[in-house]
């Protein structure tokens, strides 16, 4: 039977579903055990688990941190509900609904020390260096615990609005490295989720005009929807003329470069207007990293540069208030639900980009 009840600190063999990663290109849906915590960890009840790109370059290629032979159970991108909670873990009771910031640090660090336990040298992450949700369980190490990863879902939300969470927090991030100011322009290439939820806080910075731009034309409209007030096809036009067009040829005041692409990352210092702010939100293939750029433009301009990599607590618990205020929607993004037995095929919906965001519902 899957699914248990399980009373405090129980010890047993008891059996639950899980998407456990084999090897490359090899997940297989299967039984195995119900995670046994200490007693200064929590079991966590998987209510709602989101499929993101890093989970599909890690389904695809591996990781770094995952040698070869490593099984590991995905998803970090979770939300859920406290099944049962170690002695000695005072501030989580049984019974919360939590949201889930991933990422964990040493603790000590020069990062750490700052609360930027992403940026961690030895970081950790559920669903990377320790199981994560693709599973009815998970065990929530103490580390994370003791670093705030457990953020109670405000009550308006449902589990699968606050799975979306920790990717709307790295959005929180790059935002607060590059921030928008009210009657500026905002130009964000790139229209997945994470360009989607870019608008929306440009919106709410009060941006007099936001612009996206991506080459497959099926996901302008979801821009338009999300708030966009133009669209670039950039598959039939040249990203700098249009952009020139649109802004009698000042450029936008920020750019955001939220797709994987070498070339875009070279253009836009071309498309910042003077005084401009430019965030390299998405990162670049293995081979593609080095890209070259009119330093000039820089200079000239006075523009700033800046780069945003991940998320931590901080990040995960404002963007959480933000969801639970009503001020960002992110359900519209939710395009595709499936069943933990069918977690194989929510990946391969992923890998083939239909729709927006896939979840998966233990």
């Amino acid at each position: 039977m899957y699914g248990p009840a399980l009373s405090p600190l129980w010890k047993g063999d008891l059996r639950m579903l899980a998407a456990v990663l084999h090897d490359q290109n090899d997940l297989r849906v299967e039984e195995v055990r119900v995670p046994e915590i200490a007693s200064d960890e929590v079991l966590l009840r998987c209510r709602a688990v989101a499929i993101c790109g890093t989970d599909q370059r890690i389904y695809r290629f591996g990781h770094k941190r995952l040698p070869s032979g490593t099984k590991r159970i995905l998803g970090h991108e979770l939300a859920g509900e406290v099944a049962e909670v170690g002695e000695d873990v005072a501030h989580v009771r049984a019974g919360m609904r939590v949201a889930v910031a991933p990422n964990f640090g040493c603790g000590t660090c020069r990062m750490c020390l700052r609360g930027w336990f992403h940026l961690c040298p030895d970081y950790g992450a559920i669903g990377l260096t320790v199981d994560g949700g693709l599973a009815e369980y998970v065990r929530i190490p103490r580390i994370a615990l003791q670093q705030g990863c457990l953020l109670e879902i405000p009550t308006a939300l449902s589990f699968e609005e606050a799975a979306l969470n920790e990717p709307f927090a790295c959005v929180y991030n790059g935002y607060a490295r590059c921030p928008v100011e009210p009657g500026e322009t905002a130009l964000i290439v790139g229209a997945g989720p994470i360009g989607l939820m870019l608008v929306q806080m440009a919106r709410l910075a009060g941006a007099a005009a936001v612009l996206v731009a991506n080459r497959s034309r099926p996901r302008l409209e979801p821009a338009r929807q999300a708030g966009a007030d133009h669209t670039i096809h950039t598959g039939e036009e040249d990203l700098v003329e249009a952009v020139m067009k649109l802004t009698a040829g000042r450029g936008v005041d920020v750019v955001f470069v939220a797709c994987p692409a070498p070339e875009v990352q070279e253009q836009a210092l071309e498309l910042v207007a003077d005084h401009g702010r430019v965030n390299l939100f998405g990162g670049l293939p293995k081979g593609r990293e080095h890209v070259t750029i009119n330093a000039n433009l820089i200079h000239y301009k006075e523009a700033t540069v800046t780069g945003s990599h991940g998320c931590c607590t901080y990040h995960c618990q404002k963007a959480l208030d933000l969801q639970g205020s009503g001020r960002v929607d992110l359900k519209p993004l939710i395009t595709n639900v499936f069943g933990l037995a069918e977690a194989d095929q929510a990946m391969a919906t992923a890998l083939e980009g239909k729709g927006l965001k896939t979840v998966v519902t233990p």
